[in-house]
């Protein structure tokens, strides 16, 4: 399904119903996380579907859950289609493969990022129209007007066996080449670490 014009908007308490109707279309992705498994540890997190979607929700009223939404025009009104998600990393310390990459950042002598982007979703019905690149530039947008800085992505590296969209949830290493991203190195089995530098809007 062609997902026509869109727009990106920032995750904030206006565009929380858009955001949260597009998780609840998807039964709360991927088991009901919604998107909290990244932000920190705490006693709501992972507990339930609900407990995690009210802790995201008290994230984003206290301004530290961040992510460029993609919004199209519905039969019904305004809808959000596709998500990236994106954070310092006191925001969303709990990448995959966290002990690799911190020893391989001290081994590096490198600093943590200014912001990560750590996932990106896109409605099932709208997929295969470019719209994890339309996310990912999105994201890209919304840092750079919070003033820039060196962003970080871990997306996956296909191999030649088909992989599951589930594995996919940060996209592909080429999509984040064309992004302007650079190769750092890998992280776990299929996983990559890709830097850039966004200059302030």
């Amino acid at each position: 399904m062609d997902p026509g014009s869109t727009t990106i908007k920032p995750l904030t308490e206006e565009t929380w119903d858009l955001f949260a109707a597009l998780v609840e279309r998807h039964n709360g992705i991927f088991g009901g996380c919604w998107c909290v498994w990244f932000h920190p540890d705490c006693e709501e997190r992972n507990k339930s579907y609900d407990r995690n979607r009210a802790l995201k929700q008290q994230l984003v009223t206290n301004g530290v859950a961040h992510a460029a939404l993609i919004i199209r025009d519905g039969d019904d009104g305004e809808e959000a289609i596709a998500w990236a998600e994106y954070g310092t990393p006191v925001e969303l310390p709990n990448i995959h493969h966290r002990k690799q990459y911190l020893a391989d950042l001290r081994a590096e002598g490198e600093d943590e990022p200014d912001c990560r982007i750590t996932c990106i979703f896109v409605d099932r019905r709208f997929r295969r129209h470019g719209l994890v690149t339309v996310a990912l530039k999105g994201a890209l947008n919304l840092i750079a007007q919070a003033g820039g800085g060196v962003v970080e992505g871990y997306p996956r590296m296909p191999g030649e066996k088909k992989t599951s969209s589930s594995f996919l949830y940060n996209g592909t290493r080429a999509v984040y080449e064309r992004a302007g991203f650079d190769f750092l190195r890998p992280k776990g089995l299929k996983n990559t670490v890709m830097r850039r530098t966004v200059e302030p809007a």
